[in-house]
């Protein structure tokens, strides 16, 4: 994929489709790495799966043959120099607490890193495409030779102020969303 935020996207979208509630999206850039973290409460994976899960060749899906997502991932981190690990709990394991963590760390000074992106973009498709499920997103850096930001968006906090009356995918809460974050990365000196 070109973009991170691409990878970002498609992990996501797997946390929805395994039932999560809450999935949170944690970006993290320390001088000159990227730490990825993607944490859902969703149904989890056996360790079967977990095994398999990097392989290219292996999906859960029916619908086609492959699952490029975390391969892809994967492949990324690892081009920079970095890593990924994964954590996955099923719910036939352990019923209160279940749920994946996917970790990706990169290296930025690497010739390989794969850019960010326009997260903005994809949190705003993720509420949009799942109105009922919950997302934490953070993006925080603490870069030498940059000024220091955290841009966070919390959708459990927009539900109690919105009620229950209006969906989060409403075109008025998508608008909003989309200006509250896109400030926050132009004057993160504000926030």
């Amino acid at each position: 994929m070109k973009e991170l935020s691409l990878n970002i996207l498609d992990i996501t979208e797997n946390s929805v489709k395994a039932g999560a509630s809450v999935t949170s999206i944690i970006v993290e850039e320390k001088g000159n790495t990227l730490t990825l973290t993607i944490e859902d409460d969703g149904k989890g994976m056996s360790e079967e799966i977990l095994r398999g899960v990097t392989d290219p060749f292996y999906t859960t899906r029916t619908t086609r043959k492959v699952g490029l997502g975390l391969p892809l991932l994967k492949l990324a981190a690892e081009q920079s120099g970095g890593e990924m690990s994964i954590q996955s709990t099923s719910i036939e394991d352990d019923p209160e607490n279940h749920g994946t963590k996917v970790t990706a760390k990169f290296y930025k000074d690497s010739i390989d890193f794969t850019p960010l992106g326009d997260v903005v973009s994809t949190v705003l498709t993720l509420i949009q495409g799942h109105p009922d499920t919950d997302f934490y997103f953070r993006h925080s850096s603490e870069d030498s030779g940059q000024q220091d930001f955290s841009v966070e968006l919390d959708t459990r906090e927009l539900r109690e102020v919105l009620g229950g009356d209006v969906p989060l995918n409403d075109y008025e809460v998508i608008k909003w969303i989309e200006g509250y974050l896109s400030e926050q990365y132009q004057d993160p000196g504000d926030i």
